[in-house]
């Protein structure tokens, strides 16, 4: 008993408008000539914003973080930093704790 595979889908003209536009495309891709993406436009508000942002970084003043700075003053903060301090004591404990024998 010989299994036969149908190829599935509809044929692909050779010839058709599509394929010979695909086939260019993949040609000039393969030479280099083309290239993915958006070209980027000199001057605009983004390329502005992205040169200071590069020139803050040469000079160390720019961090990596983004946003809105931490307030070290806030409840949250002052909850993490306790829990980070017991982690480091070895005091901190995980888990749920045990039910009392009443």
């Amino acid at each position: 008993m010989k299994n036969t595979v149908k190829k599935l889908g509809r044929p692909v003209n050779p010839n058709s408008q599509r394929q010979q536009e695909l086939k260019q495309k993949a040609e000039l891709r393969a030479k280099g000539l083309i290239k993915r993406g958006r070209p980027t436009v000199a001057g605009s508000a983004n390329q502005e914003k992205l040169a200071r942002r590069a020139q803050l970084a040469e000079q160390g003043m720019l961090t990596g973080e983004r946003g809105r700075p931490t307030n070290p003053n806030s409840v949250r903060q002052q909850r993490l930093a306790m829990l980070n301090e017991k982690r480091a004591n070895g005091t901190l404990k995980l888990g749920r704790p045990k039910k009392s024998q009443d």
